[in-house]
This record gives C-alpha cells, sequence and structure tokens, in this order.
C-alpha cells in the first residue's frame, strides 16, 4: 500500500517538496501512523497547523457539526461563527477588526497590499524585512522574504522590499527612508532554525514605527 500511493504521488503530484519516505495513514494526538502501522512522534504539527494535535475530540465534533449546517458561507454572507471569532479576537487584541485568510501566504499578501494602500497618498511603498525571513511562497511572499534560494529563478520580483539583519533595531532605523511605509517581521523565524526575536527588539519595533508613522506588520505563524 505504502510503496503503490508512493507510485501515485510521482506520477500525479507535482514534485514542489522533498518529502520524507513516510506515508501517513492517521494521527491522534501528538503521534501519527503510517499505512504499515508504525507510529511516530509528530514533532512537525502540521507546520504549525495542528498546535492542538491530531483528531483533537472537541474540535472534530465542532467540525462535524458545522459540515452537518453549512459547508462554507462566502463573504458575501453574515455568519454567526465568524462574526464571534471575530469577536473573542478583537476581545483579546484590544481593538481591532478581523480580516480572515485561508493560508499564511495570503495573510502577508494582504498585509503588504494593506501597506501599499496606507501609504499611496504620499508616496510610501517600501517594507523592511528581516534577512533569512519568510513571508510565503507568492511573488510578493518572495520578494519580502530574506532568503536567496527562495527568489531564485523567479526574476524580475517586485520592487520596494529592503533586508537588514533579524534582531537589530539600529539596522532597521537606519534603513527608513522617506518612502518606507512599513517594517515586516517574524516574532519567530521558523525557516532558518526557530531563531526568537527579542523583547527588546519588538518593543523597539513597535516604539520606531510609531515613532515614523509606519506600519509594523507581524507575521506570526509560529508563534501566534
Amino acid at each position: 500500500m505504502s510503496q503503490e500511493i508512493k507510485d501515485r504521488f510521482k506520477q500525479f503530484v507535482a514534485p514542489t517538496y522533498g518529502r520524507f519516505p513516510i506515508t501517513l495513514d492517521r494521527g491522534e494526538g501528538a503521534y501519527v501512523w503510517d499505512t504499515d502501522g508504525k507510529r511516530y512522534l509528530d514533532l512537525g504539527g502540521g507546520i504549525a497547523v495542528n498546535c492542538l494535535g491530531h483528531a483533537h475530540p472537541e474540535i472534530s465534533q465542532v467540525l462535524a457539526e458545522q459540515s452537518s449546517r453549512l459547508m462554507h458561507c462566502t463573504n458575501f454572507y453574515h455568519f454567526d461563527g465568524q462574526a464571534k471569532l471575530a469577536e473573542n479576537l478583537a476581545k483579546r487584541l484590544g481593538q481591532g477588526r478581523m480580516f480572515f485568510c485561508n493560508s499564511g501566504a495570503e495573510s502577508s499578501e494582504v498585509m503588504l497590499k494593506l501597506s501599499r494602500r496606507f501609504g499611496q497618498a504620499e508616496g510610501r511603498f517600501e517594507v523592511i524585512t528581516a534577512e533569512n525571513s519568510f513571508h510565503g511562497r507568492t511573488m510578493a511572499g518572495i520578494s519580502a522574504t530574506g532568503q536567496t534560494k527562495v527568489k531564485d529563478g523567479f526574476a524580475p520580483l517586485l520592487p520596494g522590499f529592503t533586508h537588514v539583519p533579524f534582531n537589530d533595531l539600529d539596522a532597521v532605523r537606519t534603513a527608513i527612508t522617506p518612502a518606507t511605509v512599513a517594517v515586516m517581521i517574524e516574532g519567530v523565524q521558523g525557516e532558518s532554525g526557530i531563531r526568537p526575536a527579542s523583547a527588546d527588539y519588538l518593543l523597539g519595533l513597535r516604539e520606531l514605527c510609531d515613532e515614523k508613522n509606519l506600519l509594523l506588520l507581524w507575521d506570526g505563524v509560529q508563534c501566534g
């Protein structure tokens, strides 16, 4: 069964990822089992998607109940579940309204679009990001990303991005120009080895952005 699935992948699925030689069948909590019944401790967590584990009973129940009532509700309509989630998030954040996205890459795109819209009247469009950062695989995402390996083969990239050393507040300050509109940062750099930003750095970015009337774009997939 395992080899049959791998062969089908090879024939029909685009080889965009280097996959481990494991064919998963099911999961429970922090463990997954392959099609041969071998158990593994899942330290990947679905790349931050399965933070509460596999087959969590409460999550499974909510998904089953919702899918039996309404599978999907587009943005053309009002939906109670979305309104309640937005309210809960707003209460925890203390302010603001929510924009829901389908993926981390889409979230990055939205932040970058909003920042350019924010600075358009003043001709500000440049965004400062960190070296070794990762902000998705769309064109805007790889343009913002501070890793050459992600960008190779896709030139010309979108203009308006400056990359500075991570955890270096002075470097950010020096990189600001009259055209700068935002600073984009990960609280924890995931693609570069789980590198956390220091508290002083993050607080300093907040103060600096407030001082210069810049947006602070928070790409928080690794830490919420």
